[in-house]
């Protein structure tokens, strides 16, 4: 018998792709000889803002900056547990004022902000399971953010963290091989991780659901649950069949457009744990 799936109220930011393209290309996904269809880009957009809203959820909007294409991807500005907030900062210079826009937005919401001595992509990179081991973060590395800002990240928001090795480019940050599920269970894909780290999330995770490459290519993996609908790309349908399995509502929503930047619903999304 499947246990019973319980909702959560949940309250994120996002930030529209009001100047969204693909300008340059920092991960396999983005490719700049392919246009963008920008207005095609916000409705797909609006349609994820309104599913969160329509599920009961709070979401803030973060005003896109021009002349940073890739603000659109919302989790990568920040990390936050308790109301206290560990910031970004970013691999590449392209992205590197995102971190300043997140910041401000924090500031200004009377949050607890911790800026960063070492590279880190926000919830690109951290995961957080309330519920699991009483409390735990979980972090990627090995493409996008350097393994130091997992221990610096331990000592700001006080919550365990185990570092977990990605290493196929294809999924560069831990938000394209891995999501949380509910606030102790988590879904992944083993091939995105070294032997090592396969090994430690099947130790701390036996009831995961185990995902495919094919389910990591078509990003179904960068997905967003708020313990019981789980908003994930209509692409990713075989993906969507594994949670309805696992007892969760799959809810699906094109951002076909955001995927050329190597990003779907969860990369849209950032959540605001006060």
């Amino acid at each position: 018998m499947t246990t019973e799936r319980l909702p959560r109220n949940r309250t994120y930011l996002m930030c529209p792709p009001k100047h969204f393209t693909v300008e340059y290309a920092i991960n396999p996904w983005m490719d700049t000889t392919v246009p963008v269809d920008a207005v095609l880009a916000l409705k797909q957009w609006e349609i994820l803002r309104d599913t969160l809203g329509d599920l009961g959820h709070r979401v803030h909007v973060l005003d896109a900056v021009p002349g940073l294409p890739d603000m659109v991807y919302a989790a990568n500005g920040a990390f936050s547990i308790d109301g206290m907030v560990y910031g970004a900062r970013f691999r590449y210079p392209e992205r590197g004022a995102e971190a300043d826009a997140h910041r401000e937005f924090y500031a200004g919401q009377g949050w607890r902000f911790a800026g960063p001595q070492h590279v880190n992509e926000g919830e690109g990179d951290f995961a957080y399971l309330p519920a699991a081991y009483g409390g735990m973060v979980l972090a990627g590395y090995g493409f996008r953010t350097d393994p130091a800002a997992h221990a610096e990240a331990q000592e700001v928001l006080g919550r365990p963290v185990v570092s977990l090795r990605l290493v196929d480019p294809a999924f560069y940050h831990l938000d394209t091989a891995l999501a949380a599920l509910d606030d102790r269970n988590v879904t992944y894909y083993p091939g995105a991780f070294s032997a090592a780290s396969q090994r430690v999330l099947a130790q701390l995770f036996p009831d995961a659901v185990i995902a495919d490459r094919a389910d990591a290519e078509a990003f179904g993996l960068n997905l967003v649950s708020d313990g019981r609908h789980v908003i994930l790309n209509t692409e990713a349908t075989a993906m969507g069949d594994k949670v309805r399995a696992a007892g969760y509502l799959p809810v699906h929503v094109d951002l076909s457009e955001l995927k050329r930047g190597g990003g779907s619903v969860k990369c849209a999304v950032a959540e605001l744990r006060a």
